[in-house]
């Protein structure tokens, strides 16, 4: 007789098995392209807020007249192509500007135009066209400066290059501050990259659950003993496609059968604060490219007491200090062409949205009986 093995442990029934919901960690976020074509993308083409800052800075700026006392430069600002108009060519620079943080402009003689008369001299830039900061490569020298640029075309690439005799550039660069890149400067929008990120993400987030019966996401619970049967799970996944997947189906009740309960896996709009996000990653991208967010309509910004004093700063820290920068670069890259210094400023008097500050400097200036018509004129930044 075979001896029993004392140790031996007792039998116990079987259970049936438990269901199990494995969650996974989230991943880390990913974040787009900073480049100019990828803000252009994400940004311009494809998110309502950005493209309503930028255009509303370009067309700001491209509005504020440029004066000079220079015929030929007054010639070039008021008609800078022969066959293109001068609102366009700004729009086009400011809206660089803000894109890609560079913008390029090509100063073209008579002789390349294949005209004849013009100035007396010949001398001097007789259009002006704006070139793709995409199409732009700069060529630098052994110790790092551009000594020309090279242009991208459709039939391979034109090197524009400096005059050997006088160093200067037919090509104007205009550039935003880059504390990492001394050559190509810095976009406004890619500061905000994130917010716009978080901004489109969120819109097409929005979107899917819209197409999901705006319903978030779950799983179906079999609570019944061991697995649930493949001609049963396939019927299921089948109805469940057909009959509650789609907008069209949105509120359509699910009933539920044979031990299958519902488990919501994601949080619903008003658990993740959804309006609010999308409000404050709007309100980031509006402040980036300069814009009050309340000349965008973005609720809960109390900056401002009032739309006037928002529509001011925006037009005192934004519109005239990248219209400044843009007039002072112009004049000092004309000098050479033109054989002499040529000074094109912003006439600011005649900017609508200033006049009641220059209404009060006038009201100030007749007031003061102190000073001579001469020196009122010089404090309103008149000719004498």
């Amino acid at each position: 007789m075979k001896p029993i093995w004392p140790f031996r442990l007792p039998q116990r029934e079987a259970k049936a098995a438990v269901p199990l919901v494995a969650l996974s960690e989230i991943g880390a976020a990913r974040w787009g392209a900073r480049d100019g074509a990828a803000l252009t993308r994400d940004g311009y083409l494809q998110n309502a807020v950005a493209y309503r800052a930028v255009r509303m800075v370009a067309e700001a700026a491209a509005s504020v007249p440029l004066v000079t006392a220079h015929d030929g430069a007054a010639r070039l600002i008021r008609r800078p192509q022969p066959d293109g108009v001068a609102a366009e060519l700004l729009e086009a620079v400011y809206s660089q500007l803000q894109l890609t943080g560079n913008a390029f402009l090509e100063g073209v003689c008579l002789e390349a135009l294949g005209q004849a008369g013009g100035a007396a001299d010949g001398a001097g830039v007789h259009a002006l066209y704006a070139l793709a900061p995409s199409a732009m490569r700069p060529l630098k020298d052994t110790r790092g400066w551009v000594e020309a640029w090279a242009v991208k075309e459709r039939h391979g690439e034109r090197v524009i290059r400096r005059d050997a005799e006088t160093g200067w550039s037919p090509v104007l660069h205009l550039k935003l501050f880059n504390p990492v890149n001394d050559t190509l400067g810095l976009a406004p929008l890619g500061a905000a990259r994130r917010a716009l990120d978080l901004h489109n993400a969120s819109a097409d987030w929005a979107k899917a659950l819209i197409d999901n019966s705006a319903k978030p996401s779950g799983a179906l619970v079999y609570g019944g003993h061991g697995r649930m049967p493949p001609d049963q799970f396939e019927a299921l996944k089948t109805e469940l496609e057909n009959m509650y997947s789609g907008a069209a189906n949105a509120g359509r009740p699910l009933l539920l059968e044979g031990g299958l309960d519902w488990r919501p896996m994601s949080l619903s709009p008003a658990e993740m604060d959804f309006l609010e996000a999308r409000h404050a990653a709007a309100r980031e991208i509006a402040l980036a490219l300069g814009v009050p967010p309340m000349l965008l309509g973005i609720p809960g910004d109390n900056t401002y007491s009032n739309y006037k004093e928002a529509n001011l700063a925006f037009w005192r820290m934004t519109i005239l200090p990248l219209v400044q920068k843009f007039a002072g670069a112009l004049s000092a890259w004309l000098d050479v062409p033109f054989g002499q210094d040529v000074e094109i400023r912003a006439d600011i008097d005649r900017v609508p949205a200033l006049s009641a500050e220059r209404d009060a400097l006038w009201a100030r200036l007749e007031s003061a009986s102190f000073a001579s018509v001469e020196e009122k004129r010089r404090l309103a930044g008149l000719q004498p």
